[in-house]
This record gives C-alpha cells, sequence and structure tokens, in this order.
C-alpha cells in the first residue's frame, strides 16, 4: 500500500517507484488515536480560558485579543483533527470532495495562524516587558487588530495553493478514496512554481521568520528579567527557557522533515521519512493543541482567577486552595515593569 500522507504541502511533479510503507501507516493509525483526545482537550482547555477571560478580564485589552485569536486559530486547526484522524485509521476518506477541501483548507489556515499568533504574542510580551514605559501608547486596540488582520490575510493567502489542489479522489488499485492534492490536471512549470512556492513559504515565514522573533524576544526578555531586582528572576528564567525549548522540540523536527522530503528518495528513505513524518507531525500537533492553555495559565493571574472559579464552584476547597481576591478593573490596568513580568509570564 502506498503511503498516505494525510495533508502536506509536498507537492510531486516526478514519478516515484512503488514502495511498501505499511508500516508508517499502521504507525500512523495507531498514534491518530490521540487526535480524539487532543481535539476533546483542546476544546475544553481553549473554553476555560474564553471563559476565564470573559468573566475577570477586559476583553479589548491588547493582550486578550491576541489570545482570543490564538484560541480562535488553535479550535480552528484543532477542528480538523477528529477527521484526520478516522481518515488515517480506515486509510480511506469516507467524507466527500468538499469535506475534503474544507478539511485541507481548515488545518493549513489553523496550523499557519497559530504560528503567526504565537510569535506576535511573544513579540507582544517582549514590547510590555523590555518597553514597559512606552509600551502603553504603542499597544493600543488599533495595534493589535491590525496585527490579528495581517496575520489572518497572510495565513489565508498561504491556504490558497491547499485550497485549490486538495480533493477526494478513487485509486483503482488500492481500492480506496484519498483525499490529498491532485495535481493531474497541471502542467510541469505550473507544479514546479507551486512546489517551489510551498517550499520557501514554509522555510521563511512558518519556519524561520517566527523562530527568529520568539528567539530574539525571549532573550530580550530574560536579560531584562535578570538584570531587576525580581526575587522571582531566576524562575522567570527558567519558565522562559521551558517556553523556547518546547517550541523547538515541537515545531522545528516536523519542518525539517517536510523541508527535506522532495520526493526524489529511494524506497528505504521514504520509509524513513514516513516513521519521522509520523512522529514529528503529532508532536507540532501536540504544541498546539496546549499552547493558548500553556501561554494563559503560566501567568500567576489566571491561576488565581481559575482558583477562584473552582472555589465558587466548590466551596469545599476553599480551605485548601490559596485565593487572592483581586477586583477585574485593577488587574486589568497594572502596567509597572515588576507586574509585567510576574503577571504576563
Amino acid at each position: 500500500m502506498i503511503n498516505i500522507h494525510l495533508i502536506s504541502s509536498r507537492i510531486y511533479d516526478d514519478p516515484v517507484e512503488p514502495c511498501d510503507s505499511d508500516g508508517a501507516n499502521y504507525l500512523g493509525a495507531q498514534i491518530s488515536f490521540i487526535y480524539y483526545f487532543m481535539f476533546l482537550f483542546s476544546l475544553v482547555g481553549n473554553g476555560l480560558v474564553l471563559v476565564i477571560i470573559h468573566r475577570f478580564e477586559r476583553l479589548t485589552t491588547v493582550t486578550n485579543i491576541l489570545l482570543l485569536n490564538l484560541v480562535m486559530s488553535s479550535l480552528i486547526f484543532m477542528s480538523s483533527l477528529p477527521f484526520l484522524g478516522v481518515y488515517n485509521q480506515l486509510s480511506n476518506w469516507i467524507f466527500g470532495n468538499v469535506m475534503c477541501k474544507i478539511v485541507g483548507s481548515v488545518y493549513f489556515l489553523g496550523l499557519y495562524s497559530s504560528v503567526l499568533f504565537l510569535a506576535l504574542l511573544t513579540f507582544d510580551r517582549h514590547l510590555s516587558v523590555v518597553y514597559s514605559l512606552v509600551a502603553p501608547r504603542m499597544r493600543s486596540q488599533r495595534y493589535a487588530f491590525l496585527c490579528c488582520a495581517v496575520v489572518w490575510l497572510v495565513s489565508s493567502l498561504a491556504c490558497i495553493p491547499s485550497m485549490i489542489l486538495y480533493r477526494s479522489f478513487y485509486n483503482v488499485l488500492e481500492n480506496m478514496t484519498f483525499c490529498q492534492e491532485f495535481t493531474g490536471n497541471l502542467t510541469d512549470t505550473t507544479l514546479t512554481h507551486l512546489r517551489n512556492s510551498a517550499f520557501y513559504i514554509q522555510l521563511f515565514l512558518f519556519l524561520l521568520f517566527p523562530l527568529i522573533v520568539i528567539v530574539y524576544c525571549y532573550v530580550r526578555i530574560a536579560i531584562t528579567v535578570i538584570s531587576s531586582k525580581l526575587v522571582t528572576k531566576f524562575k522567570t528564567v527558567r519558565l522562559i527557557f521551558v517556553i523556547v525549548l518546547l517550541f523547538f522540540i515541537s515545531w522545528i523536527p516536523y519542518n525539517v522533515v517536510l523541508l527535506t522530503d522532495n520526493g526524489s528518495m529511494d524506497c528505504e528513505e521514504r520509509k524513513r521519512s514516513g516513521y519521522a513524518d509520523q512522529v514529528t507531525r503529532n508532536l507540532a500537533y501536540i504544541y498546539f493543541c496546549i499552547s493558548p492553555i500553556f501561554y494563559t495559565f503560566v501567568g500567576k493571574k489566571f491561576q488565581n482567577y481559575f482558583r477562584q472559579m473552582m472555589v465558587k464552584r466548590f466551596p469545599g476547597l476553599k480551605k485548601y486552595i490559596s485565593v487572592d481576591q483581586v477586583r477585574r478593573s485593577n488587574m486589568s490596568t497594572r502596567s509597572t515593569q515588576n507586574e509585567l513580568i510576574s503577571v504576563k509570564l
């Protein structure tokens, strides 16, 4: 059976030799059971983030506008996983051509926008911590809405090739229906342009650019924290290191596998690439599943909001959980550098 790539930006125009990839397919089918768990976890976790922001925070602050968009992109991306889970387990697309195009487009839109919103949220944190005195003048609602609009526009434009090329089709030899990029009606020149553009967009816009932004911003934040007089600065720097490390572990291997698969490998290399693709792809999925929740609950004030909700829902927990009763208006208007470092990180 040929290797089934669920959703991929790789476009091949050269014929390749038949290659048995049942091992990678079997591994993918086994791993894909976690897609349903990731979808439910993301739905509950991101829903909790939305509830906390609605109940305790101002929905019009820059940080919350960016966080809401990150949550939205995560939910868009995760909505495709149940369909991909069924597809991977059955090795057969059963949802029709329209859903094939929708799922493919939703997958890429959520994935691309999540990466860019993570970079944007990191840059905003960098502004609020490193430039705490001038940040309030720079970080306006107009700035937030404009940045979000640019991210959604860029992500949508990057999805256009997938929206055009993705379709479901029946393979007589395999007796299966596939949902993937179908390039049979395109000329060699068009395929070459699409393949090259997809490669460079993935490399520069969704790998190098967010990587440089995230690393640079967190290095500047770490330097600012270390130079401050905060007692908790070492704990904060350790947290920064964990955030950057998680991004490296989850996002870099997936892109390396994606970008090095050029369609000219022999059978053994394609088998190894298939295994690597399954593992690294799911690491990236897990990261984007938990990233909005992780970026929210590392902050002390959101932890306190969550404890308040738990105590209100289960009064018996009050003697076990310490809760700081802080009014909503006060929590939303803190602006000193020490508070920004300790609360936003």
